[in-house]
């Protein structure tokens, strides 16, 4: 089998194509391909570490410039999505999220003879 794999270029997977030619990839049978997105941090690496080797004005900076979610907020509302619409959306995805956090929670752990099901070979 072969596979394939692409290092994005920080986070502007959609504007440079890597998304469609990772999909053409793979709709062409080809076998998986991998992104490797590469983002930026915008906190430290725990509680304990605030985070005071970069400045505030970087930090809005690149999440301003370069943060893939703000990318799209834009895109949408330059294209006349409301504000309450998207607001709306990040509830939906909340909502998934937060349902999905206590499904993993409470249910049993699956039997190990499921471990390859659905797996790519």
């Amino acid at each position: 089998m072969e596979a394939s794999r692409d290092l994005c270029d920080r986070e502007q997977p959609l504007r440079h194509g890597y998304v469609g030619d990772a999909v053409a990839w793979c709709r062409a049978g080809k076998g998986p391909f991998i992104l490797e997105m590469q983002t930026y941090r915008y906190r430290g690496h725990s509680m304990s570490d605030p985070a005071k080797y970069r400045t505030r004005e970087e930090v809005e900076k690149i999440r301003t410039d370069q943060d893939p979610i703000e990318q799209v907020r834009n895109r949408l509302l330059a294209a006349k999505v409301s504000e309450q619409e998207l607001k709306a959306i990040d509830a939906g995805v909340r909502e998934i999220v937060n349902a999905s956090a206590d499904f993993a929670q409470r249910d049993p752990e699956p039997d190990p003879s499921e471990l390859w099901t659905d797996i790519y070979r």
